[in-house]
């Protein structure tokens, strides 16, 4: 098999599992019926909240929903697409800017109008934590702003950076649907979270939250994060603590999931099968330091190859990043740079790794790379070169040593969010 067919595979591979998040094709199936009487509202926020929005109008706007659609969404500087009934904003992601304040502020305004005879339909993606920003009483946008970028450099999971940010939050964690009470509420998800627990995707802004004040201190102070005085004052007023799964509030609300990483991972598992590998699944929910489980996967790939098994490695989940140098990158790059200096140029073995909204780290521009490729030329060109990956891997500078190979995996927005997808396929 030549390299350039091998690539493509890799590449068909990612394609597959981000067209099974399409939500052209993943909403319309999902949204419920107009209400009887009354405003349908529609509050979306997340990476693929444009494209949600065009599905929910074509469908609505055909299905009796012509003058009694509105409402607002919110997506990433560069996502947006154009929109007929529903005002979309862009704002800023990883780190929320001042339009994630007046998208949060203005959803919030719009729920609380909302009576019981007003159906709102929340869309919800990837994204939509740091999309939706709207601090809590006393604390101000760069306070949040902190601690976001701090937390993003301890290398702390998903779970617990939604953890802080609901705690410091006036939408998250089921204030949302707090605030469109007595109003019904169904929430469409696509999850980009290990486990797909909707407490999770976007912070749950419109289901109960488990976790307490209490943890989202102690998570600070385990990850080493400075925490100023207003951020210490929000966490210890018991105003700041989010409604419990239990509570009443949530019995007029519903949530329904519409795309999820394990949905990617199973096309990808069918069409890897057609081109000849046998698919093996590691995970839909994978966490840990990026390195770490390139590590783990390096001696999988090796150990398929030793016995001569022409497989392909699929995974998903959320891998992270500990900073420690000044580099740019994202943790999808900084895994294939570290499975390839794992793998040591083993023949037959060739893996890419991306995140399946287009956006890998990087500046934060629409365009950034969304991952990388490597194959057992790897590692030789880049002595060709004269480039040390131990020593780019130790500055967490990827996108700089796949760039000066030609290897990022450029995709652009997808508009869609189903986490990290990871292939390795082997062909001993």
């Amino acid at each position: 098999m030549t390299e350039p067919s091998v690539r493509n595979h890799l590449r068909s591979l990612l394609d597959a599992a981000v067209e099974t998040a399409s939500p052209s094709r993943c909403v319309p199936p999902a949204l419920p019926d107009m209400p009887a009487t009354g405003r349908l509202i529609v509050l979306g926020a997340g990476k693929g909240a444009a494209a949600m929005v065009q599905a929910a109008e074509r469908h609505y706007l055909v299905n009796g929903g012509a003058g009694r659609l509105s409402g607002l969404a919110v997506t990433r500087h560069g996502f947006a697409l154009e929109t007929q009934a529903v005002e979309l904003l862009e704002a800023g992601h990883p780190v929320p800017d001042h339009m994630s304040v007046e998208a949060a502020s203005r959803a919030l305004d719009l729920a609380n109008t909302a009576t019981q005879d007003d159906l709102i339909v929340v869309l919800l993606s990837g994204g939509a934590s740091a999309l939706w920003s709207a601090p809590a009483e006393g604390l101000s946008l760069e306070e949040k702003q902190s601690v976001t970028r701090d937390l993003l450099a301890s290398g702390a999971p998903i779970g617990e950076f939604n953890c802080v940010r609901k705690h410091l939050s006036r939408i998250k964690g089921g204030r949302l649907a707090r605030a469109a009470a007595p109003a019904r509420l169904i929430t469409l998800a696509i999850s980009d979270v290990p486990g797909d627990d909707p407490s999770a995707i976007g912070s749950g802004p419109t289901v109960g939250d488990p976790t307490t004040l209490e943890d989202a201190m102690e998570i600070l102070q385990d990850r080493g994060v400075p925490i100023s005085p207003p951020v210490a004052t929000a966490l210890s007023l018991p105003a700041n603590e989010t409604p419990f799964p239990e509570d009443p509030l949530f019995a007029g609300t519903e949530y329904r999931l519409v795309a999820r990483p394990a949905d990617g991972l199973e096309a990808a598992a069918g069409l890897a099968r057609s081109l000849g590998y046998e698919p093996r699944v590691l995970g839909d929910a994978l966490e840990g330091e990026a390195r770490d489980v390139a590590h783990d996967h390096a001696a999988l790939a090796i150990a398929c190859r030793s016995r001569g098994e022409r497989v392909a490695l699929l995974s998903a989940g959320e891998v992270t990043v500990t900073l420690s140098g000044d580099g740019r990158g994202g943790p999808n790059q900084e895994y294939a740079l570290a499975l390839a200096v794992a793998l040591v140029g083993e023949p037959g073995v060739a893996a890419l790794a991306a995140d399946t909204d287009g956006t890998d780290g990087g500046s934060g521009d629409a365009h950034d790379p969304a991952g990388a490729v490597i194959d057992d030329s790897t590692l030789t060109r880049a002595q060709a070169q004269g480039l040390d990956p131990a020593k780019f891997l130790e500055n967490n500078d990827s996108t700089g040593f796949f760039d000066a190979l030609d290897d990022l995996v450029i995709t652009g927005p997808t508009r869609t969010n189903v986490n990290d997808f990871r292939a390795i396929l082997i062909d001993p």
